[in-house]
């Protein structure tokens, strides 16, 4: 499923007098494209069993809702069908397409779902801009909305919300301080002044009119430690709760048919695209700070020693985090660096190359289209992984072994989690997307910089571990079944032997008049009822007698005290 993005300009933001030290000195950022993907766990309501596979039907129908299907551009007349949608479509491995942009319309399926994609998009077009204010003092920016979306998939219960935002001419600190800043849901905490720590000062959502739509209240400490005191669990900042709407948090008062529980780490994975004049005039020290997001340098620029962390740290900084094939003076699109920490994607560049600031066809256009999709890739697959772990555990904290509706709830559970899981491992896990060189290798630094690998072995060890002891315990108790049927019919040998001897009646009654034969027959099949549920009762305690008897090692008279034993005393095992 591809999504149609505006490829118009903006004018520049507005920028107030910087209040870092050296600001002069410090390069501008001529345009700055930042995306956020957050990763949310949707909370399936019970008594609806269609919500788990197609929240996005329910969005759908809600009347009022501010969000709309976003239908994708391979129309059968072609009419929306442009260029760069078809080098996105190229770049990536047939199974990888199949997910992203389901099957052909000539394709002979079940069912017309069996033909689209099993990711759905929605969008809201009612924000036009963000506009923020990195830290008291900082000049107030104005963030150009390109899109905000929901993605959803198919028989999994996740959600990812997707905002880009744009903007001109930033300084260099600037443009560091909103990357670092803008994805927070929460403030990690306040300062000594009451300023929330890590996020941004102020944040308002306009509309296109410039009318606020909603606007940040992380300012709020007591509300926010009073949510983790009674829910224990974060409460959201109120203008990303006005975003997932009426999409709300599952600890939350406010009524909602489709929930959320957060998943990840309160910060959003990010991409970024930078584009300078002059991107060899950077320090060692800010890229580092761009790769791995840490904001801006509060020293001297000239200070090229001035690194976030000791240097020991970051030694092999550039073989990890960074991808220089086109980290040089020539090409179609010269001195771009790309910098992948998993958590983030960031492409730097300069803006006099046509190839780099191109939207169509160019790094621009990769960035927005092919990049963002192998980033949307590997965290969807990790949020997964974390979505099935923690169902494991849910099911686990609500079992009671001592209560049979517990047990037979947490055993559905497990097996529609691994049901579930089965069908993620086919339909969604895969280590490759793409044969293309630089798509490839940006894929494999998100997986391995995510961890994605070790993290699907665990949790398939887990769920693997879990379908064992339940097929363990129903072999367990087939077992017992099997011992106590034995032991019936072992006892119940006994007395169908010797009323069956040469076919005797004891009681010659077949000429008796039918009353006194159905009271014979009634006395009977009661008497035969209560030996067999005696028998059964005590068929654990006759088995282990059984076992003595036929243990030549044990004397008679251990034999039997053995058979008094079944009338004993009950011993623990």
């Amino acid at each position: 499923m591809t999504t149609p993005v505006a490829t118009q300009e903006f004018k520049p933001s507005p920028i107030a007098e910087a209040p870092f030290s050296a600001a002069s000195a410090a390069p501008l950022v001529r345009h700055l494209r930042q995306i956020l993907l957050w990763p949310l766990r949707l909370i399936a309501d019970p008594k609806n069993a269609d919500a788990a596979l197609r929240p996005w039907q329910m969005l759908h129908d809600l009347p009022d809702s501010p969000w709309s299907e976003v239908h994708d551009e391979f129309s059968a007349d072609g009419a929306k069908f442009e260029e760069r949608h078809y080098n996105e479509f190229v770049t990536f491995l047939p199974y990888v397409q199949r997910f992203l942009y389901g099957e052909g319309r000539d394709t002979q399926a079940a069912s017309p779902d069996a033909l689209g994609s099993p990711m759905r998009v929605f969008r809201r077009h009612d924000v036009a801009q963000f506009r923020v204010q990195a830290r008291p003092g900082d000049p107030v920016v104005l963030l150009n909305v390109q899109h905000i979306d929901l993605y959803f998939f198919f028989a999994v219960d996740l959600v990812f919300l997707n905002v880009e935002v744009s903007a001109n001419d930033l300084t260099l600190p600037h443009a560091q301080e909103l990357m670092y800043r803008l994805g927070r849901g929460y403030p990690a905490g306040w300062d000594a002044k009451g300023s929330p720590l890590h996020c941004l000062h102020s944040v308002e959502l306009l509309d296109k009119n410039g009318l606020v739509l909603a606007s940040s209240d992380a300012h709020d400490r007591k509300a926010f430690m009073q949510h983790v005191s009674q829910h224990r669990t974060p409460r959201i900042t109120s203008h990303w709760a006005y975003l997932l709407k009426p999409l709300v948090s599952d600890h939350s008062v406010e009524a909602g048919p489709l929930r959320f529980r957060q998943i990840e780490y309160y910060r959003m994975p990010m991409m970024a695209y930078l584009g300078l004049d002059d991107p060899r005039a950077l320090t060692r020290s800010d890229f580092i700070r761009l790769g791995l997001v840490t904001g801006a340098n509060p020293e001297d620029r000239s200070n090229d020693s001035a690194l976030p962390y000791s240097e020991d740290h970051l030694a092999d900084f550039e073989r990890r985090f960074c991808y220089d094939r086109f980290w040089t003076r020539g090409g179609s699109a010269p001195n771009t660096r790309y910098l992948c920490s998993g958590h983030s994607l960031i492409v730097v560049g300069a803006t006099d190359s046509t190839f780099y600031s191109c939207s169509e066809r160019g790094v621009l256009a990769h960035f927005r289209h092919q990049h963002f999709l192998l980033f949307l890739i590997a965290h969807f697959q990790k949020a997964a992984l974390l979505m099935y772990s923690d169902r494991l555990v849910e099911a686990l904290k609500q079992l009671s072994i001592g209560d049979a509706n517990s047990v037979r709830a947490f055993k559905r559970a497990i097996r529609a989690s691994f049901e579930s899981f089965l069908g993620f491992t086919h339909r969604y896990w895969f280590h490759e997307v793409a044969e293309q060189a630089q798509a490839r290798a940006l894929f494999h630094m998100c997986a391995n910089h995510l961890g994605l690998d070790p993290l699907y072995a665990e949790v398939k060890a887990r769920m693997a571990d879990m379908n064992t002891y339940l097929d363990t315990d129903s072999i367990r108790r087939q077992a017992n079944t099997v011992v106590r049927l034995t032991v019936v019919t072992i006892f119940g040998l006994i007395g169908t032997v010797t009323t069956g001897f040469l076919g005797m009646n004891l009681l010659a009654e077949a000429d008796a008049p039918w009353p006194q034969r159905l009271a014979i027959f009634a006395t009977v099949f009661g008497l035969t009822t209560l030996l067999t549920v005696y028998t059964m009762v005590k068929s654990r305690r006759l088995s282990d007698f059984l076992d003595n008897l036929s243990d030549d090692k044990l004397s008679a008279w251990q034999k039997t005290k053995s058979f008094f034993a079944v009338w004993g005393k009950e011993r623990g095992d």
